[in-house]
């Protein structure tokens, strides 16, 4: 194998690939990547088993062929080198990697070491990439990261009414996202991918428009412009996320997003230590307080309207926080019922979108 590629080139797509390229594991074809020539395309893959990334990108080939390289000393070579032209050669169990004044020889991994990839014979559902990665960046976040409970890691992709409803919890909050008229699954077909595969897949929807969906027995395959994210599915059960949803609140305090960011970005400076942040709704609006002894104290006055009875209610300032940031509108409700059951974050524009938030008991 015998090519020519800029280095900027060369860094990016090594750096694509090498996101799914396993840091510690027995497999030492699993800290490699894949190099495969043909003519002037060279495609790249890297692959912890669990997950698998592969892009192509166009170089000056000379001679076909292969090789597994050493995935983090190769990007820090190339990412070393003077910007230009830089030639890569295998041969045998070396790679040379030369540019300008610059010659390096190291040695390579064995290609049998490296895992057999599947493809998916389904055919493809085409989705736009904004909108599936708006969705991810709402969901994706409330996903457990405790592997004790896998299923809790995953998010959940079901058929709701046509379209798919992206749901994640790690059992403290939740987050759903319902994007009609996009239909990916068969009816009653359910399917948990690891959020870890979804947080890559987010960072390379901009690669193209459109993003090319498919899903197999095991599998499930994502294509973006020149890459390829293949991701195992988790096997399991899903819990009953509907019960924990309130079918009604008595108590719904609206106000523009925005505000209640700012306040509350400012009031978490006091809740260190675990403390929680206490919101007081009245029909005065919302007072954000809280209380870290030895530190100090924080409060803010946050307009709105609210419609209840008066209440306060106590919450993980870090799990609000996030939850609100990812809300969409201008304006969002927070509906409750008393100090303990699950609170709701809601957009009033956007009804496919909900946030549930458990509150912390305080005394």
């Amino acid at each position: 194998m015998k090519f020519r590629c800029e280095r900027d080139v060369l860094v990016e797509a090594l750096g694509i690939a090498g996101r799914a390229v396993s840091g510690r594991g027995t497999l030492p074809g699993l800290s490699g990547v894949k190099a495969e020539l043909s003519g002037d395309e060279l495609r790249l893959t890297g692959s912890d088993l669990d997950l698998t990334i592969s892009l192509t990108v166009t170089v000056s080939g000379e001679s076909d062929g292969d090789a597994v390289i050493p995935a983090r000393l190769a990007t820090d070579i190339v990412k070393s080198l003077a910007p230009g032209a830089v030639n890569l050669t295998s041969d045998g169990d070396e790679l040379s990697i030369s540019s300008g004044r610059s010659d390096f020889s190291i040695r390579l991994i064995a290609a049998d070491e490296f895992p057999q990839l599947s493809d998916l014979p389904t055919e493809p559902v085409v989705l736009q990439s904004e909108t599936l990665e708006a969705a991810l960046e709402q969901v994706v976040g409330a996903a457990s990261s405790d592997d004790a409970r896998p299923v809790l890691t995953s998010v959940l992709l079901a058929n709701q009414d046509g379209g798919v409803r992206l749901v994640a919890t790690d059992s403290y909050r939740l987050a759903m996202r319902d994007l009609p008229d996009t239909s990916v699954l068969d009816e009653d077909q359910t399917v948990l991918i690891p959020s870890k595969g979804l947080a890559e897949l987010k960072r390379i929807l901009g690669q193209g428009k459109e993003v090319s969906v498919r899903f197999g027995d095991n599998e499930a395959s994502f294509e973006v412009g020149n890459v390829q994210l293949i991701t195992r599915l988790i096997e399991g059960e899903y819990p009953n996320y509907r019960s924990l949803i309130p079918d009604s609140h008595p108590n719904v305090l609206t106000l523009r997003r925005d505000d209640l960011l700012d306040a509350l970005r400012r009031v978490k400076l006091l809740a260190r230590e675990a403390t929680p942040v206490r919101l007081e709704m009245s029909s005065a609006g919302l007072e954000l307080v809280a209380v870290t002894q030895d530190v100090g104290n924080a409060k803010e006055q946050v307009e709105g309207s609210y419609a209840g009875t008066d209440l306060t209610v106590a919450f993980n300032p870090q799990y609000l926080l996030e939850g609100v940031e990812v809300a969409p509108g201008e304006e969002l409700t927070l509906s409750t019922i008393d100090e303990l059951k699950p609170a709701l974050v809601k957009s009033e524009s956007d009804p496919g979108f909900l946030y549930l938030l458990m509150p912390v008991r305080v005394s």
